[in-house]
């Protein structure tokens, strides 16, 4: 090849690689047009997506998941209610225990007074009684004892001896003696009767 010919292959040459270096550029350009109009894209539907997956029931995916757990709930909810009925109702009987035994401390001292009471009364009586029976049984005694004799004779034998128990020995012997011998016997079994239970010592 001659010395011109050389000459004129190399203007060609860098006019081919002149021409690659813009294809190069243009190309480069047009990707990057193309992701700069693409990005506001791909970024809305990563966060739509990012969005819908915060949004995401606690569940999981299974929608029916509240009304699954709704039959649990209202069973809570009247095992609830249950108790607190019956807390009220033990509430109810310990206050309605507690009216009861205050009700019945208060009749327990009305019946203890009254029971004192009674006591009492009847102590009274008796000292009463006692008391009459001494001063009858003295005005017998100070009777003549032909009248107390006749007095004694219409008397039970039972209620008789009673009285002669009471009276000085010598007033009861002159009394024996003017009554008949049929009630004076009776009133000395009664007497020895009620003094067989006297121990002798």
């Amino acid at each position: 090849m001659s010395a011109r010919a050389t000459q004129k292959a190399k203007p060609a040459k860098r006019k081919t690689g002149t021409l690659a270096v813009i294809g190069s550029l243009l190309l480069i350009s047009a990707v990057m047009r193309i992701a700069i109009e693409a990005g506001p894209v791909i970024a809305s539907e990563a966060l739509g997506q990012a969005k819908a997956t915060s949004e995401e029931p606690a569940f999981g995916k299974d929608l029916h998941a509240p009304q699954d757990i709704a039959p649990l709930i209202e069973a809570m909810k009247k095992r609830e209610a249950r108790i607190k009925a019956q807390e009220e109702e033990l509430t109810l009987r310990e206050h309605t225990m507690k009216v009861a035994e205050v009700e019945i401390a208060k009749q327990m001292a009305l019946l203890q007074e009254t029971e004192a009471s009674l006591e009492a009364t009847i102590a009274r009586a008796s000292v009463a009684a006692e008391e009459d029976l001494t001063q009858l049984t003295s005005v017998y005694a100070n009777m003549k004892p032909k009248q107390a004799s006749a007095l004694f004779e219409q008397m039970e034998s039972s209620f008789a001896a009673g009285f002669l128990s009471r009276m000085p020995p010598g007033s009861a012997a002159r009394v024996l003696a003017g009554m008949t011998p049929e009630k004076a016997y009776l009133i000395s079994v009664e007497l020895a009767g009620r003094n067989a239970d006297i121990p002798l010592e």
